[in-house]
């Protein structure tokens, strides 16, 4: 199947209100879609399925599935070109009763802090956009060509929604019992270098995400590794990163703990988890759905070819079935509704964020997404 006749195929799955996602891994050459045979709403039940999950910010929200056994896959490697940079901001098309909102949200984050309720709360808004082309396929490869280095997707349910994405985050990526997953935290604006300086706020921020993974995952796995902390480009804008990796315990049933130990990490919530949860939902004044939740591949099976002995020769015509995982969170993402483009931003408060600072963040990442519309 050629490029052309993919996306024809796209287009047309859409106009039959029947649901579908596709999507291209970090740095892949390779578009993948599943189109669904029905419309029918499948869940996530204990995360033995295989399929494309899509799941909320929160936990208590169900996980919806695309489930492979029905679904048609298909595939194309597609070019892309190199990012451009876009320094131009977006505040004067913004109504000022937003940016008073927000301000007074992180006013009230910060205070709460101080009062020792949490160490740190990500809070976000969303912003309407009117679109003059709503095709949503058109959105889709415009990110294709400008995110090479993002998971970027498309996913459409008619009872669901239809959500557009270039995130910069793993959640979890999982072979076999092998796991890694990275702590994502800290924003600052890319100028030409990613050799910068990163102020205490982010460091502190960073690393409240870093803590909050391994602590978490210590009763689900074993030989947690940590890596040293990088700074890393997602657009026109800089984060800093670490890898976490390990194995999980027992076997990979432990699939499902694994990913309720991670979602919604720091990155995207708070610390103490459960208390920065809660204040979100009782001060944003709108529902995230599934902005900061996790979507990709779960349970997808490989083949895995035994490597070639000598001392082994009988055993070359072996080979073993492993199911791989690999799911990231919800990021620089929109929803799609009638004419309208309803992008998601936000960012990590903590004691030393400075309100006007948190408002121009989220200005700089909504134009991140601005720029393909």
């Amino acid at each position: 199947m050629n490029s052309k006749e993919f996306f024809k195929t796209l287009t047309q799955q859409f106009n039959n209100k029947l649901p579908f996602v596709a999507y291209r891994k970090p740095n892949a050459n390779e578009v993948f879609a599943m189109l669904q045979e029905d419309d029918l709403i499948y869940r996530v039940s204990d995360f033995s399925e295989g399929g494309f999950v899509f799941a909320p910010f929160d936990v208590k929200g169900d996980a919806n599935l695309i489930p492979l056994i029905k679904s048609e896959i298909l595939t194309i490697n597609n070019v892309v070109k190199t990012e451009s940079v876009v320094t131009k901001t977006f505040a004067s098309e913004l109504l000022s009763e937003d940016k008073k909102n927000h301000i007074n949200l992180v006013k009230k984050g910060i205070e709460a802090i101080k009062s020792g309720q949490f160490q740190k709360v990500v809070l976000s808004r969303n912003e309407c956009v009117t679109l003059t082309d709503s095709k949503p396929i058109s959105i889709f490869k415009s990110l294709l060509n400008t995110y090479s280095s993002a998971f970027v997707y498309c996913w459409f349910h008619p009872k669901v929604g239809l959500w557009i994405g270039a995130t910069p985050e793993t959640l979890l990526k999982v072979e076999g019992s092998r796991f890694t997953t990275m702590a994502l935290a800290g924003t600052q604006q890319y100028d030409g270098t990613q050799d910068v300086n990163w102020d205490k706020k982010n460091k502190v921020e960073q690393q409240f995400v870093t803590d909050f993974i391994v602590e978490n995952l210590e009763a689900v796995v074993n030989g947690i590794k940590v890596s040293g902390v990088e700074t890393i480009k997602a657009g026109s804008l800089l984060h800093l990163k670490s890898q976490i990796s390990g194995s999980i315990k027992n076997s990979p049933s432990n699939l499902q703990l694994l990913i309720k130990s991670l979602h919604p990490t720091p990155a995207v919530c708070g610390l103490p988890r459960e208390v920065a949860s809660q204040f979100i939902l009782n001060n944003e004044n709108y529902n995230r759905e599934f902005y900061t939740g996790y979507l990709g591949e779960l349970n997808f099976e490989t083949i895995i070819k035994p490597r070639l002995s000598k001392r082994n020769v009988e055993n070359r015509a072996y080979t073993s079935i492993k199911k791989k995982t690999q799911l990231f969170v919800n990021l620089r993402c929109m929803q799609l509704k009638n004419n309208n483009a309803v992008l998601y931003i936000g960012g990590g408060i903590t004691k030393d964020s400075i309100p006007e600072k948190e408002w121009e963040e989220t200005i700089n990442k909504s134009a991140i997404m601005k720029r393909v519309l």
